[in-house]
């Protein structure tokens, strides 16, 4: 076992890790789908747009999306705090303002940033869960929407708005949309940890069940990961 994510870990999270090594289907949590957005922008030929989304743990969320169609890259790291502190030992400490997050280039005119964002709501997080994220606890963990421009904000605050006001969770959302002063790239031990380390206890308990709802609840945008 990599000894370079102790401090991600309990003694009881690396238990509950090795039973779901073994039972992970059994264990799975079901996805919340969440409705598609009321408010998003047309898909349209154009240049790669980016999304910067935080929701616990990077190695899940990015797990997810090199798995969605229209997705061209991934990348683990740190948004919110300074550069000084953008490193992970730092970062765990809480008290950086980073929280883990992903970048996510994608092609505007096979999938929508309101699309992108329903994955993220569905599949790759909870977002009624406040500054955590199944067993890692802390604001590094939060759910946060870090956007490029006005569109991306108005789309992210009027979705939140559309679920609170649906009640499609069955707590609020509480996720955070913020401008994105800057993204850094997490260590090169951390980009694509899921598909390095897929047998990781870790990973199985908590990541690859968001791999298995997204291909259920998404079957039109799920694909097997297309680069290395």
């Amino acid at each position: 076992m990599p000894t370079f994510v102790s401090n991600r870990f309990t003694a009881i999270a690396v238990l509950m890790g090795m039973q779901a090594f073994l039972c992970a289907p059994a264990l799975a949590q079901p996805a919340m789908l969440a409705p598609a957005a009321a408010a998003d922008n047309a898909k349209a030929a154009g240049p790669g747009q980016t999304a910067v989304l935080a929701g616990g743990c990077f190695w899940g969320v990015e797990g997810v999306f090199e798995h969605v169609r229209g997705v061209t890259d991934v990348t683990s790291g740190y948004s919110g705090g300074e550069a000084s502190t953008a490193h992970y030992d730092e970062v765990s400490s809480g008290e950086t303002g980073h929280a883990e997050s992903v970048q996510i280039r994608f092609d505007p005119q096979q999938i929508s940033y309101g699309e992108i964002l329903r994955i993220y709501f569905s599949v790759a997080h909870d977002p009624t869960q406040l500054n955590r994220q199944g067993p890692d606890t802390g604001t590094q963990y939060r759910s946060e929407i870090f956007y490029a421009d006005d569109a991306q904000k108005d789309i992210a605050s009027k979705y939140i708005e559309q679920l609170n006001g649906s009640g499609a969770f069955a707590r609020p959302v509480v996720t955070r949309v913020e401008p994105l002063r800057a993204f850094y790239p997490a260590e090169a031990y951390h980009q694509d940890f899921i598909a390095k380390n897929p047998r990781y206890p870790y990973v199985v308990f908590n990541d690859l069940p968001k791999i298995r709802n997204l291909e259920k609840e998404f079957p039109g945008f799920y694909r097997e990961r297309s680069w290395p």
